[in-house]
């Protein structure tokens, strides 16, 4: 791993191994031990996992199995209910935050959960998870990397994997044990909500992407204190689907499915992921939270996978095709598919009931439960946290630091893929005075995108860091007017930047089936600054190509900035020549959205193909 932590919380051992001893659970017919005898076996980190898990199923209820297969959201049940229901793993959804949104908060919040779980008879420490797909997203004051998107088109999966231990530094600084990250997809139509959480449309791309997941666990899950579990999703084809409807269908056959979908799964599998997350998609018409064909026999049996299966938010609610309720056939369905952990936003009790009386009636054999159980806790063991279960406070100094914030805005310059250049390009910054508009040239929200605070994302200033006009005026020496919409623009200027593109959105928010143009406030800003004569380059802040194909012969130069986070001077730094521009498209650039799905070798005439990106030099 490329980051390092002090040891400090190597030297924080468990609290309480006498008291836990005395502690025994009943319930599974053992006598309490009288002080001064010695631990369990689980409890001692000199023995085999294997052994540490074995050791402390035989001492499980089937009350303490099940409730280890839950994740529930923070705000569905608070520290005294997940101890009481033995509830293996809580989340934060997108936005759900502790009141005073900072790291300490996130610390505390954890520790509360961490210490009623332990006060458990048998002491199992929870799991915390998150979306921190692009850094600590949710919280503010983070370090924001540039989406996955962006991330293709630097196609450095060394900085990935930076990024990633990076990123696990900050999650882990605040409790966290477990990314949702990262996402595997390959994006076969851009008018997909999520096409911005995709490498690219090829299974290549992320398939080199699959470093993070090196950087999110070290080399080894939980070798190092900074280490978390980092998790591929979305199995399987979510971003196959027909139209590019999120949670749709994937009609495909088994040899397309395998050949661009599988892939990347089948190399975070041997990269040691340890999680997989299901997608809420289906494949040629059957939900894969139910799919045990592929969950069981390919995903565990066929690519060895042997981490834990979790379900995807509430998913399971939508199997009978009425997502109003749970149902105990939904229930069935997806645990005996394959499914370790069911991700839910409320219902823990009913479905903690449902699955119960599943497994009492036969109809979901116990071998299931224990394989879900100890596929648990095998990862609850690699990660340390039956002997350091509290959050890492050492490791506070790192959310948002300047080295994280350098690697960001390394990872924005690296992503930049210039499409157009007549030469204005790169800018002076000690000659070139420029005028900035546009809606996206000075709104932190916008250029970070959805995943970023809240789970849609919103304009305006949400976070901490630089937007892409602040990063002009810091590499700037000359003159730099700004006005949103173009007003107050004449000949003077020796260039215009029109920063425009997309507004924050996340999932099936973001389906566009009629495509992707620009707004008519951003193409008003862009005819106001060409209206002056001088050159004008524009700068789209998308998830995914922008349909410009009418408007782009008008422009000096088009940049794609992609959704580059909080570190706007990597945009400035390449259209000031600090640094030459790299990026290469990860996505086919479509002439128009009728050519939608349009992807590499499909013979179409894209208006930029895949792979393609200009520099200011050779």
């Amino acid at each position: 791993m490329t980051y390092r932590a002090t040891g400090s919380r190597l030297r924080r051992l468990f609290p309480s191994m006498a008291g836990l001893a005395v502690v025994t659970l009943l319930t599974a017919g053992l006598a309490p031990a009288s002080a001064g005898t010695s631990r369990a076996e689980y409890q001692d980190p000199s023995l085999p996992v294997q052994q540490r898990v074995d050791d402390l199923m035989s001492r499980m209820s089937l009350r303490d199995k099940i409730g280890q297969m839950v994740q529930i959201e923070r705000d569905a049940a608070g520290p005294s209910e997940v101890a009481d229901n033995r509830i293996g793993s809580v989340l934060s959804g997108g936005g759900s935050t502790p009141e005073s949104n900072t790291p300490e908060a996130w610390a505390d919040m954890y520790d509360r959960y961490q210490r009623a779980a332990l006060d458990t008879p048998l002491g199992i420490p929870l799991l915390y998870g998150v979306d921190a797909v692009h850094g600590h997203n949710n919280l503010r004051g983070a370090t924001i990397f540039p989406h996955n998107i962006g991330l293709g088109a630097a196609g450095d999966p060394k900085l990935v994997q930076r990024i990633g231990a990076a990123t696990a530094e900050e999650v882990a600084a605040t409790g966290i044990d477990w990314t949702f990250s990262p996402c595997l997809c390959v994006a076969r139509n851009d008018r997909w909500g999520r096409t911005y959480e995709a490498f690219g449309e090829t299974p290549e791309l992320p398939k080199k992407m699959t470093k993070e997941i090196t950087g999110y666990q070290g080399k080894r899950l939980g070798e190092d204190p900074s280490s978390i579990m980092a998790t591929a999703k979305h199995y399987v084809g979510d971003g196959g689907t027909t139209g590019g409807e999120d949670q749709g269908n994937a009609q495909l056959s088994e040899r397309e499915l395998r050949k661009i979908h599988l892939e990347p799964f089948r190399k975070a599998v041997k990269r040691d992921v340890a999680s997989v997350m299901v997608s809420y998609s289906s494949w040629n018409g059957t939900r894969m939270h139910a799919h045990e064909y592929l969950v069981q026999d390919v995903l565990k049996r066929e690519l060895g996978f042997d981490g834990v299966v979790l379900s995807d938010y509430d998913a399971l609610h939508q199997l009978d095709g009425d997502d109003s309720t749970l149902t105990a056939s939904e229930v069935r369905e997806s645990v005996n598919a394959g499914l370790d952990m069911i991700m839910l936003s409320t219902d823990h009790a009913k479905f903690l009931r449902l699955l119960r009386q599943e497994v009492e009636s036969g109809d979901i054999p116990m071998r299931r439960i224990d394989d879900a159980t100890a596929r648990i806790l095998t990862k609850k063991f690699e990660m340390g946290l039956f002997e350091r279960p509290f959050a890492q406070r050492d490791l506070l100094p790192t959310v948002g630091s300047d080295e994280h914030r350098a690697l960001a805005r390394q990872a924005v310059r690296e992503s930049q893929t210039l499409l157009e250049n007549d030469g204005v390009l790169p800018l002076s910054p000690e000659e070139d005075e420029v005028f900035v508009a546009g809606s996206n040239a000075d709104d932190i929200g916008n250029q970070s995108g959805g995943w970023t605070i809240s789970w849609q994302g919103s304009s305006g200033d949400i976070t901490e860091g630089t937007t892409i006009l602040e990063g002009i005026r810091e590499v700037s020496d000359s003159k730099v007017t700004y006005d949103e919409r173009g007003d107050g623009i004449d000949g003077s200027y020796d260039a215009a930047i029109a920063v425009v593109g997309e507004k924050p959105y996340a999932e099936y928010e973001g389906d566009r089936p009629e495509g992707v143009r620009l707004s008519e406030e951003d193409l008003n800003t862009i005819a106001k600054l060409r209206s002056s004569g001088v050159p004008v380059a524009v700068v789209t802040v998308s998830g995914r190509p922008v349909d410009v194909s009418e408007r782009v012969d008008g422009w000096s130069a088009l940049l794609a900035s992609w959704l580059p986070g909080t570190q706007g001077g990597g945009v400035a730094d390449v259209l000031f020549g600090e640094y030459n521009p790299t990026g290469k498209l990860p996505v086919t650039w479509m002439r128009s959205y009728e050519q939608q799905p349009i992807n590499r070798g499909d013979h179409k005439d894209p208006l930029y193909p895949y792979g393609y990106g200009l520099s200011y030099r050779s």
